[in-house]
């Protein structure tokens, strides 16, 4: 499996993107799970994620939320958490976006990631309509808690996602974030 994973890392940075969309869903199916090897990808993926193509910088993105999720035992998501902050401000809003609807992922790992994680979402909830598309952000923040709720039927995540849904001022927007959680 590791020499797959290696050649799959090679295939994301491929110009051609029937190799490059293969790799990623071969990327994101392995580290779906637990994994052995995922210290002898994770570094090339955080560089990815400043890398000149958008789609490389998503698909780092995702497989890093990944990889956290279940194979991460040093705890290496708490020295890398702010590139993937960063990256859901990326220039390309596409790519900011997958990259944020990935970030749930890292709450399933435990407790302390749970916490990185919300600290981290909430942030971006209350500064996203700096941003031009703010709204689309805040929805996918709101999404992201309550699929990690679905998973991790924690309390505080809902009632956290909900005190940021209460404090949104426009109400098209406040009910259009609580039908996520109905």
């Amino acid at each position: 499996m590791m020499n797959d994973a290696h050649r799959y890392l090679e295939n994301l940075r491929s110009q051609d993107r029937d190799i490059q969309n293969k790799a990623y869903n071969e990327l994101l199916t392995l580290t779906s799970e637990k994994v052995e090897w995922a210290y002898e990808l994770w570094d090339a993926l955080v560089q990815d994620l400043k890398h000149k193509d958008n789609h490389v910088r998503s698909i780092a993105a995702q497989v890093l939320c990944n990889l956290a999720a279940h194979s991460d035992p040093e705890g290496r998501i708490f020295r890398d958490f702010p590139a993937l902050i960063q990256l859901t401000k990326d220039k390309r809003f596409v790519t900011a976006r997958h990259g944020l609807q990935s970030l749930w992922k890292i709450g399933l790992a435990g407790d302390k990631q749970k916490q990185l994680m919300i600290e981290g979402l909430g942030e971006r909830y209350r500064t996203a309509m700096e941003e031009k598309n703010g709204t689309l952000v805040r929805f996918d923040i709101v999404q992201g808690m309550r699929q990690l709720f679905d998973q991790d039927p924690d309390d505080t995540i809902k009632q956290l996602a909900l005190e940021w849904i209460d404090a949104e001022e426009d109400p098209k927007y406040r009910k259009k974030y609580a039908a996520v959680w109905k």
